[in-house]
């Protein structure tokens, strides 16, 4: 049930989510934001303990000798550790959101941060390229913790503030991007850094376990705050289905009264406007999962093999800027962008600036070849590059939005988001040694001098783009799920 949701007049279990009568004025209700921040409170974890590995996984990988020496292959097995987790959640991430309609939203989200916990301690602690597929493995089975996340934000919002509330998800995933490639590139090999502080051999024999424990910790304190204060909001069908409950807002300011509805079925969920928002939720994340896997592997590879030849902590300094400023971005223009031209606009934009951002890969490594070294120009069109991300960002936030309104109650909220989550984590499970594995064999063999990658990705990019033009301009309706 939705806290923030306040109506007249209860919704059947066939109601679309962000539906309300055409040409009635809205009054926008305000967000619980207490529950709200315990919410992206743990969303937070998520980007600190994936994206804290990126500024060193490349130099972990050389150091492992996986490759015997050869820099060229480190792609392919840093993509594949990168896709792993993704393997196993696309395993379990809809069977998570499916138990979340049934047993609650809170146990699912405290398992996920146990998962979080353990796979990066057991990360910190690997020494051998095996060790490292079972830690990323633990938290993909352990973890369905976004999808329901997105679940237990629909049912904190309702269609006056929905994009509000979805506005924040970007901005605290910005957060934990600045923040997790950070903690990975400053406090990576603390032993040669501070060689007066972290004086054990185990600092030496385990360089890389300080900051995969520091990101360990913080999914520990998420899970006591969230184990103490976070609210349940699935609440359970009485036996008799006249039975109406009385829902008390978190901050008591008023009553709402609804019916509590059934978990909708799989197979009714298989209609038009669920299948199109999660097929265009799949394009984004598939051109996306490319482009940051390829980010630190191009920001890593040495200048003369295609990349820029920057140590783990540029690598986290660079990564660290871009998260922070798309923080504030998105902050502060997401939703009044999306109220101004819809999400539907919003979204094709964002869609279309990946061909810039893969085009300026080739054009950055070009320039610095041609000076042999990383210049003020490089540096410019470096961020420029970053800048272009920040739009692209935004359609994360309008994929949700029409992910959430294509779900024809807030009890198959979980059901609906699990299958996107599936379908993205099976394109994100193919896409980082996919696109990896482009890039080191666009170097070995020298296609169009090793820039063949970007070429193909520009391609994938321009056909995937068509898919986002079937979606209305503004979210889904009750008449579009209802007609369907």
């Amino acid at each position: 049930m939705s806290p923030a949701r306040e109506r007249s007049e209860s919704p059947d279990e066939e109601t679309a989510l962000l539906s309300g009568a055409k040409g009635e004025p809205k009054r926008i209700t305000p967000l619980p934001y207490l529950q709200i921040y315990i919410l992206l409170l743990l969303q937070l974890a998520e980007p600190i303990t994936s994206q804290c590995i990126y500024p060193f996984i490349n130099q972990l990988v050389s150091e492992l000798d996986i490759t015997g020496g050869d820099e060229r292959k480190v792609g392919y097995y840093a993509g594949l550790i990168e896709s792993l987790f993704f393997m196993t959640e696309a395993m379990f991430v809809l069977q998570w959101s499916r138990v979340s309609d049934y047993i609650g939203r809170k146990p699912v989200l405290l398992t996920g941060m146990v998962g979080l916990c353990i796979s990066m301690v057991f990360f910190g602690l690997s020494r051998t390229f095996w060790q490292l597929v079972v830690s990323r493995c633990i938290v993909g089975a352990l973890n369905g913790n976004i999808g329901v996340i997105k679940s237990m934000m629909g049912e904190l919002t309702d269609s006056t503030n929905m994009a509000q509330g979805f506005a924040l998800m970007p901005v605290v995933w910005s957060a934990g991007a600045t923040v997790g490639p950070f903690i990975g590139g400053q406090l990576a090999k603390p032993h040669d850094r501070w060689p007066q502080v972290f004086t054990s051999r185990f600092w030496m024999r385990f360089p890389y376990f300080l900051p995969c424990a520091v990101s360990a910790s913080f999914s520990a304190f998420t899970f006591i705050i969230a184990a103490i204060f976070l609210k349940e909001t699935v609440k359970k069908k009485p036996k008799k289905k006249s039975v109406r409950i009385v829902v008390e807002v978190d901050d008591g300011a008023r009553l709402q009264e609804e019916p509590l509805e059934n978990p909708a079925t799989l197979r009714s969920l298989m209609v038009w406007p669920v299948l199109l928002s999660v097929a265009n939720y799949g394009c984004l994340a598939l051109l996306d999962i490319a482009y940051r896997a390829i980010q630190p592997l191009f920001y890593s590879t040495p200048i003369a093999l295609g990349g820029l030849g920057l140590s783990p902590a540029r690598i986290g300094a660079v990564l660290g800027a871009f998260g922070l400023m798309n923080g504030v971005f998105q902050a502060m223009f997401f939703a009044r962008v999306v109220r101004r031209f819809g999400p539907k606009a919003v979204f094709m934009t964002g869609m279309a600036v990946f061909i810039p951002l893969y085009v300026l890969f080739p054009v950055i490594n070009a320039l610095a070849r041609s000076a042999g070294m990383i210049t003020p120009l490089v540096w410019a069109i470096v961020f420029l590059q970053l800048g272009i991300s920040v739009i692209m960002d935004m359609s994360y936030g309008c994929v949700f939005i029409f992910i959430t309104s294509s779900a024809p109650n807030k009890r198959s909220l979980g059901a609906t988001n699990g299958i996107a989550q599936l379908v993205a984590a099976i394109v994100r499970a193919f896409g980082p040694a996919s696109a990896t594995s482009l890039f080191a064999l666009s170097l070995e063999e020298n296609w169009l001098g090793g820039y063949a990658v970007y070429a193909i990705l520009v391609v994938v990019a321009c056909a995937l783009i068509s898919v986002s033009v079937p979606l209305p301009r503004e979210a889904w309706t009750k008449e579009d799920v209802r007609g369907n």
